[in-house]
């Protein structure tokens, strides 16, 4: 059992630092690679919705009916997977637009307060943003930082639950969120990095703002695990499968076919179910 935990906390690591990726992109692109992106987060939103409907829904289902019958069992596993969907709906209502994650963000869309110019544009042309001014756009990078972190929490229970129950599952949903990071990364690095001119403190932030995520698989860990038992694990389960589905269709693919043509995103997202069935049957 420690082992299958250790690997599961790293797997939660390694999606949560992805936003260092981010980061890299912040400081070294002029302007985002937006069919990447476009493909990758539609690549994520597919691994996630097709886990999350075969394998994640039906193994707490089976979980559930073990315990409490089929019909009862099946209710639970209902009425859990919509609360998962209504729990990460509530985070996103009481985070603002300008913060939220499941915004699309460019590396050259962050705007200077006070005149409304992009700051990459300022940059470009050596303007220097005045204190006042730099100091709200660094405050707006720290903001979206906490709201990253925010939404980190869920998605790294989700990471943790996922690979406890099944590795490589575990492995398949940790790379989804990683690549979905990537523009949570972006969206503090920016305002940081032209605020202050160093890329030390964008990273820093966006680093911090990543370990959300294995913070929020161990107090997921510690809060749960005193309680585990089937009936919890199923409920736990399905409402993982319901935050997934839920980022995936709020947040994942608009944001893909934002950045991208509509269809770049169907590729991604195509792409990563074809990939998620491919392991599921080889691990059979």
């Amino acid at each position: 059992m420690d082992g299958a935990v250790l690997y599961a906390f790293l797997l939660t690591l390694f999606a949560g630092l992805a936003t260092g990726v981010g980061s890299m992109f912040a400081f070294f692109a002029k302007r985002t690679n937006t069919a990447f992106l476009s493909i990758a987060l539609g690549f994520s939103a597919g691994v996630m919705i097709y886990v999350s409907f075969i394998e994640i829904f039906p193994k707490a289902l089976d979980e559930l009916a073990s315990v409490h019958g089929d019909q009862s069992g099946m209710l639970y596993t209902v009425l859990a997977f919509f609360a998962g969907m209504l729990f990460i709906a509530l985070v996103d209502k009481l985070i603002p637009t300008v913060g939220n994650p499941h915004e699309s963000k460019f590396v050259e869309s962050a705007q200077d307060p006070d005149d409304g110019e992009t700051v990459a544009a300022k940059a470009t042309k050596k303007a220097t943003l005045n204190k006042s001014a730099a100091l709200r756009l660094r405050k707006m990078g720290v903001f979206m930082a906490l709201a990253i972190a925010i939404h980190n929490f869920p998605e790294g229970l989700a990471t943790f639950i996922s690979a406890l129950d099944d590795p490589a599952v575990g492995l398949a949903i940790a790379i989804a969120i990683a690549l979905h990071n990537i523009p949570e990364g972006i969206a503090v690095s920016v305002p940081i990095y032209y605020a202050t001119g160093s890329r030390r403190k964008a990273f820093k932030l966006s680093f911090l703002s990543g370990l959300a995520e294995p913070a929020g698989a161990l107090i997921g860990f510690l809060i749960l695990m005193p309680f585990l038992s089937d009936t919890v694990f199923g409920l736990v389960f399905s409402a993982v499968g319901g935050i997934m589905v839920f980022i995936s269709l709020d947040g994942l693919l608009p944001a893909a076919r934002e950045y991208g043509k509509a269809h770049h995103a169907m590729y991604g997202m195509v792409s990563g179910m074809m990939v998620m069935a491919a392991s599921l049957i080889l691990l059979m």
